[in-house]
């Protein structure tokens, strides 16, 4: 593996997830008004958003209309890994 992150990888579930706990972790102090979840989801459709078109996975409407309904799985379980390990480290 010659990339930490590549497209085909951020649209797998663990890619989508890990990616989108990173980056959720990295930005949600500019966004201190929204919840955090809110700001989770939306970078979870982003990124399964971006994933789908760089690796042609949707070729049709059925395709992309999965994005927001993947982006929730995504969302929830990178928020739940980052608590898990705030949880860890007390």
């Amino acid at each position: 593996m010659d990339n930490f992150f590549d497209w085909g990888m951020l649209g797998t579930f663990a890619g989508a997830a890990a990616a989108t706990g990173i980056v959720t972790q990295a930005v949600k102090g500019i966004f201190q008004k929204i919840p955090t979840q809110i700001v989770s989801y939306v970078i979870a459709v982003v990124i399964l958003g971006l994933a789908t078109a760089a690796t042609g996975g949707a070729s049709d409407w059925a395709g992309w209309a999965l994005v927001p309904l993947n982006a929730v799985v995504v969302s929830l379980s990178a928020n739940g890994g980052f608590e898990a390990i705030k949880r860890v480290q007390k």
